[in-house]
This record gives C-alpha cells, structure tokens and sequence, in this order.
C-alpha cells in the first residue's frame, strides 16, 4: 500500500500508526496497533492492526509473530470485555473477527455486543447491521467515546501488567 502523510490517517492507517499520527490508536502492542474503531454503534468497537502494511493474512506471519498478533487479539478482546462491561449493564460479550475481505492488510475487529441491539440483530453478525450504521455521523468517533476510550486503554495496561500511560 502506498501513501503518503498527506494522504490522510484513515488511507494510511498503519503507515500514520508507524509515525504517531493515527488518533485512533490505544496502545502499541506486542504485534501491532489496538485502535477504537472510526464508527461506534456498538460502543467500545475497537481494531488490531499489524504493524507492517504489507502483512495481508495471518499466514504472512512466521509462526512466533503469528502467536503473538493472537494474543496482542486476545488481550484487546479482553480489555475491551471489562470496560464495555464496567460502562454498561446490558454488555452482552465479545465477538472477534479476522475477515481481511476490504482492507488489504492483516487486522482483527473486536466487537463488543449488547442485550439491547435489534432482537432482529443481537444473534447475527454485526455485518448485517444497515449500511446507515456505518455511516451515521451519529456514531461517529468523537468526544463523547472518551471515557470509554480510556477505559479500554487502561485495561490494555493493566492487562500488561505495566503503569497506566492514562487518557490521552
């Protein structure tokens, strides 16, 4: 994938994670990038991007980074388990998904799921959800996802077992 800085974070997302210009990101792990996702219908949805753009499948990966691009999945999974969890009752559990069908590079969504999506929704999978979702400016990233933001954040740090770099 080439970009450029001038392109934009969001054409860029590894590249600008690389530099320290994707506003996005939580934490560098282990195997990449926890970063909140762009859109939040369902509060607290966040992405694991690798660290190398030209990584496509999980399978470019020798075996040892392989492992740990899972487990750096399994710690964000985790993170973002107790803080959608702590923020809201009706937090139902964590599906994680490693798709690769639209972006050209390796990642994994970690989507947290609520009691209180459509009965028509709850038991499917989040890519059924209308296209308005994805797009409603109302579920845009922004200020008011903060809190929760932070929440993942710290519990990436504590899930480390490392001193909490704080809100940012």
């Amino acid at each position: 994938m080439t970009t450029t800085r001038t392109s934009g974070w969001r054409s860029d997302r590894i590249g600008s994670a690389l530099r320290g210009e994707n506003p996005t990101v939580l934490r560098r792990l282990e195997a990449g990038f926890a970063v909140i996702g762009d859109t939040q219908f369902l509060p607290g949805y966040s992405v694991l991007l690798v660290d190398d753009p030209g990584v496509q499948r999980l399978t470019d990966l020798p075996r040892e980074r392989r492992r740990r691009f899972l487990e750096s999945m399994d710690r964000l999974g985790e993170a973002v388990e107790l803080a959608c969890r702590s923020a809201d009752a009706a937090f139902r559990r964590v599906n994680l998904e490693i798709l690769g069908n639209a972006d050209p590079y390796l990642h994994a969504h970690i989507w947290p799921r609520y009691d209180w999506e459509p009965a028509e929704l709850v038991l499917r999978p989040v890519w059924l959800y209308p296209p308005e979702r994805w797009t409603d400016q109302q579920h845009a990233l922004g200020p008011r996802h903060e809190v929760l933001r932070c929440a993942i954040g710290t519990e990436l740090d504590r899930l480390a077992g490392t001193r909490s770099e704080g809100c940012r």
